[in-house]
């Protein structure tokens, strides 16, 4: 997923290279179609969210990187990951945008 995104940046004005990683991208896919998520029976169905940010952690933008995942019993269905949209000046308020952005 981390690549795919990374691709996505240059979606509006994509190389010669770019097509080649995308042809790539759907190589590696065409390799796991039998790959899925999997839902152990046993297991409660409770839907459980996390979200957590680190302080300045893009070291070249001086910005926060902010995360969340979901877990749907004890499988994880979605995850998240972006640079916040402002500079936080500590760890309480880089964790206090993450908050309001989710």
């Amino acid at each position: 997923m981390f690549v795919v995104c990374l691709c996505a940046r240059f979606q509006s004005n994509p190389k010669e290279s770019h097509f080649k990683d995308a042809k790539r991208i759907l190589k590696y896919l065409r390799g796991t179609t039998s790959v899925g998520l999997w839902y152990p029976s046993p297991s409660p169905i409770n839907l459980v969210g996390y979200s957590d940010s680190d302080f300045a952690g893009a070291n070249w933008i001086k910005k926060s990187i902010s995360g969340r995942c979901h877990l749907l019993g004890s499988s994880l269905i979605s995850w998240h990951n972006k640079k916040q949209a402002c500079v936080a000046l500590s760890i309480g308020k880089a964790e206090y945008i993450v908050a309001g952005i989710y």
